[in-house]
């Protein structure tokens, strides 16, 4: 299935401008959430078909949004790249836990989302 509608959920304004901005100019659809709670709904919603998750964020974080997202019947499919300034093993290997297809560590490198976007079509 094509990657073409891609959730950005994070509490940094910049951060998801930057996303938004990047994954638009590659003919992406994008939609945003400022928190996990919020990234639950939309991803209910919305139906992206990729979820961009940060895991720092005020209330419920990046981990347990994935985790939930993962375990609903109606979001399971939709594959989380959790990206995150959290870069040992061990937050790692957390967030592969919790669900997540994929971890990037943050600051990201555009080309290298974009390369792990594209092999997952």
């Amino acid at each position: 299935m094509p990657i073409k509608k891609i959730l950005v959920v994070d509490d940094s304004p910049t951060e998801r401008y930057a996303l938004s901005d990047v994954l638009q100019k590659n003919g992406f659809e994008v939609i945003t959430a400022e928190n996990g709670e919020e990234g639950i709904a939309k991803s209910k919603s919305e139906l992206p078909d990729l979820i961009l998750m940060d895991v720092v964020m005020p209330g419920m974080n990046g981990y347990q949004a994935t985790r939930t997202i993962s375990r609903d019947e109606a979001t399971r499919s939709i594959p989380v790249i959790i990206c995150t300034t959290k870069g040992q093993e061990t937050d790692k290997i957390w967030g592969m836990r919790q669900g997540a297809f994929d971890y990037l560590v943050k600051p990201l490198d555009h080309a290298v989302l974009l390369e792990r976007i594209r092999a997952m079509d």
